[in-house]
């Protein structure tokens, strides 16, 4: 008998009795534990009952700041390579603002562009596998999606470049560049080039800019990302990037402060259309964060908390996964520096087979295909692994139960 052979019999041997008494984990999405969300506890009570005005006097309890506290405006800024002229904040959600600025671009067009891209049957590269409600945004808004492959060998530029020069349809691409979800891969300086000086067919291209883990580290090396908007300006192409960020997952996931920023051109066109909808956002919640942090020095002293919590979970995945799969062909997976994910491909056509597995014993992926638009992994060998939120045990014991999976179904 082969080594192979009894791998793969003593896998379906655990996997049966694993099924035999089933358990009960989750580990569909990026969440923070409530260790992480512990760390931010004294947001609930920084603030004084008095201490309502900002550094110039403003009462953050009335109207008026309607793209939010300068000083909060200006520690995103250092955060995601803005000036704070460039900076207008939201409330807990980025994709809310990412929501605002596709929208006003669908209906009312952006600038620099010849009318809304509704009229025009757009389009946005997708790089997949990539963050499912990137995708579910841009399908609800009637634009079309062309995927483009990123891995952990990069994106694949050369299409990018290809596709953007050659359709004027193609009006923009996502990008989450640094730790992209759910790959880990961070863009490199040449990427970022590349995409801020290529020619497009449409005048109105956009980079949507999804900063969302510019300070999730996990790693003690740290990925740099390169300035967007500085290679943007010095390619000629200032209006070509909206950038976006939040404090989600920094402090609390469904209570933090958002970051929509650009070229003035930029700022004054989503200013423009963000404020019809709203009179401004919670400033009293800006003012909370702003106590808490002082500066982005502040930011960064605290998300080496979350990365002290956050290591162990991932060592955990990598360790089990390499136990039970590595020097094999069953699967490869990522390794991520950062980010909250970690990227698993199956051999082709057997994602499904192992999410119905696992499933039976207990354990709750992230549905296949979702990392695709519309749901639909043309060649169904993704998973994405999410380690952030379970205790470490049982963490351990759901990596256990899908490497066995794995085994068992990619093995024929």
């Amino acid at each position: 008998m082969t080594d192979f052979t009894e791998r793969v019999l003593q896998a379906r041997s655990r996997f049966e009795a694993m099924c035999a008494k089933p358990v009960s984990l989750d580990i569909t999405r990026g969440k923070p534990s409530a260790q992480q969300l512990d760390l931010s506890l004294d947001l609930l009570t920084v603030l004084g009952p008095d201490d309502f005005k900002d550094g110039r006097g403003h009462d953050c309890r009335n109207y008026g700041v309607p793209d939010g506290l300068p000083e909060v405006r200006a520690l995103f800024g250092e955060l995601l390579d803005l000036p704070t002229d460039g900076v207008v904040l939201g409330d807990n959600s980025s994709l809310s603002l990412m929501a605002d600025a596709l929208s006003a671009a669908v209906l009312h067009g952006v600038p620099g562009g010849s009318g809304p891209w509704r009229d025009s049957n757009a389009y946005l590269l997708c790089p997949v596998p990539g963050y499912d409600r990137h995708f579910g945004l841009t399908d609800h808004l009637g634009v079309g999606m062309t995927n483009i492959d990123i891995g952990i060998g990069g994106l694949d530029i050369e299409s990018v470049e290809r596709l953007a020069a050659s359709d004027e349809r193609i009006k923009g691409i996502w990008l989450v560049p640094k730790y992209q979800n759910p790959v880990g891969y961070t863009l490199t300086l040449e990427e970022v080039r590349a995409l801020a000086a290529m020619k497009t067919a449409a005048p109105d291209f956009r980079i949507l800019w999804d900063n969302a883990y510019v300070v999730h580290h996990i790693d003690e090396v740290l990925d740099p990302v390169a300035n967007v908007l500085q290679a943007c300006e010095e390619a000629g192409n200032p209006d070509r990037v909206w950038v976006f960020g939040s404090t989600s997952k920094v402090t609390f996931a469904g209570a933090g402060v958002s970051a929509f920023g650009g070229s003035p051109a930029n700022v004054a066109w989503f200013r423009k259309h963000r404020g019809v909808r709203t009179i401004g956002p919670d400033k009293i919640n800006q003012l909370r964060h702003l106590r808490f942090f002082g500066d982005a020095d502040g930011v960064r002293s605290h998300m080496k908390r979350h990365a002290s919590l956050l290591r162990p979970q991932f060592e955990v995945v990598q360790r089990v996964l390499e136990t039970h799969l590595g020097g094999g062909d069953f699967a490869h997976w990522t390794q991520p520096r950062g980010g909250y994910f970690v990227s698993l491909d199956t051999r082709p056509g057997r994602a499904r087979r192992v999410f119905d597995a696992a499933a039976r014993a207990g354990v709750a992926l992230t549905p296949v295909g979702a990392t695709f638009p519309r749901g639909n992994d043309p060649e169904d060998r993704n998973i994405r692994i999410a380690p952030t939120m379970p205790p470490l045990r049982e963490l351990e014991q759901a990596i256990e139960i899908l490497a066995t999976a794995i085994l068992c179904e990619c093995s024929d």
